[in-house]
């Protein structure tokens, strides 16, 4: 007796999805051919295709990344949007208590311009050859009501511009904002002061703040009250701050932050990072003078 198609359809069985096997499915991926059931089933121009080919890149022709959802600035949604503020934060706190451990310490971290004074040639300091504390001193502190407002600060802050701008953008905000105001206070201020804190690079996060709160067309009046209150405190007498360190972080977050959220999406990437390079050369171009004048 011969049997209907359907029953010999039936006896013969389907293929199993490649994932989950005990599935029958009738539907294979458009690129590897192999079966893959509902639950597997990622739709593409034609047909559809398994998961390991849409995640290699290899059934669209474009890179894996190509679809995930991004920030304003282009920068990658992930996880934990504030894992960077939390390290710097971290990074910190951890040379705070080694420098409260061992006081000597402080002494090689901060920012000095050069010792000793003239007309002696420098052997210390940044004229003197130590460049390396134009960063330790971004996140070098010695009293604990200073460290307790900038971190505060950079919580407040840092965590809402690393979700705008992506981790890296946001890091290279942070750094070359820092590398700024220690600059300018190298610049200005006299050869022999010690500078420390990462106020400078707080300002650059200040900044940044406000270019992307005018470009989202949110209320600018919270943030510009806040850093009228910072400037006042940091122009006025008897506060010893660095003013230098400030203003130029200030004035790297403002540049920067503008490059970030205004760059077209066909070039952002270059614009972006090529406003942080623009932004460092600055910055050596203008040790290197400061440097040149204190030798």
């Amino acid at each position: 007796m011969d049997q209907a198609p359907d029953s010999a359809h039936q006896a013969q069985g389907l293929p199993g999805c490649y994932r989950h096997p005990g599935r029958e499915t009738g539907v294979r991926c458009t690129r590897c051919e192999r079966p893959i059931c509902p639950e597997c089933m990622v739709s593409a121009s034609v047909g559809f295709q398994c998961p390991d080919c849409v995640r290699t890149g290899s059934g669209t022709g474009h890179p894996p990344t190509a679809a995930r959802p991004r920030t304003i600035a282009g920068g990658t949604l992930t996880a934990d949007p504030h894992l960077v503020t939390k390290i710097l934060i971290g990074i910190n706190l951890a040379v705070f208590v080694a420098v409260q451990a061992s006081s000597s310490l402080l002494g090689d971290l901060y920012l000095l311009g050069a010792w000793p004074p003239e007309p002696f040639t420098p052997t210390q300091g940044v004229a003197g050859g130590e460049w390396y504390r134009l960063v330790t001193s971004m996140f070098t502190h010695e009293e604990i009501w200073h460290i307790g407002f900038n971190m505060l600060s950079l919580w407040w802050l840092g965590g809402p511009l690393e979700a705008a701008l992506g981790r890296a953008r946001y890091l290279a905000l942070y750094l070359v904002s820092g590398l700024a105001g220690s600059t300018l206070a190298y610049l200005l201020a006299s050869p022999t002061t010690a500078t420390l804190g990462a106020s400078g690079a707080v300002f650059g996060l200040f900044g940044a703040t406000a270019v992307l709160m005018r470009r989202l067309n949110y209320d600018m009046r919270p943030i510009i009250a806040l850093l009228a209150i910072n400037l006042i405190f940091t122009f006025s007498p008897g506060f010893n701050i660095s003013w230098q360190a400030h203003i130029g972080g200030l004035v790297a977050g403002v540049v920067i932050g503008y490059g970030m959220v205004h760059a077209p999406r066909e070039r952002r990437a270059l614009i972006q990072y090529g406003t942080c390079a623009l932004v460092l050369a600055v910055i050596v171009g203008l040790t290197l003078l400061r440097t040149a004048q204190l030798t």
